[in-house]
């Protein structure tokens, strides 16, 4: 019965936190864009999945999509591995632990009991 006020706050935190990824991702982005000197290095990574259910996978993929400079591409068929176009790939495994400690775990902690 006392679950609501924690599920409440958890969401609060959690807006709060996408709210400020994105407003990183776009001052990084119009900077690159805005500066002479172009600091892309686009390509694919596969994302290891931690989150189970279809609405997390969904959740997770569309979250990474909606912030600028990633794009989720495709679930494998097992759904263990989620492919993300990123726009800056110095090092691929540095990616990957920003995408699954920044919006994989935010989705996780939502959806703790």
């Amino acid at each position: 019965m006392m679950l609501w006020p924690k599920r409440f706050f958890r969401l609060i935190r959690f807006l709060l936190f996408y709210v400020w990824e994105i407003i990183l991702s776009n001052l990084y982005v119009a900077y690159d864009i805005l500066t002479p000197n172009y600091f892309m290095k686009p390509g694919v990574v596969a994302m290891p999945l931690s989150v189970t259910t279809d609405f997390q996978i969904f959740l997770v993929a569309n979250l990474i999509t909606m912030t600028p400079g990633t794009l989720s591409i495709d679930v494998s068929t097992d759904r263990k591995t989620l492919y993300v176009h990123a726009m800056y790939i110095d090092d691929e495994e540095a990616v990957i632990r920003s995408l699954k400690e920044g919006i994989e775990d935010a989705v996780i902690k939502l959806y703790a009991d």
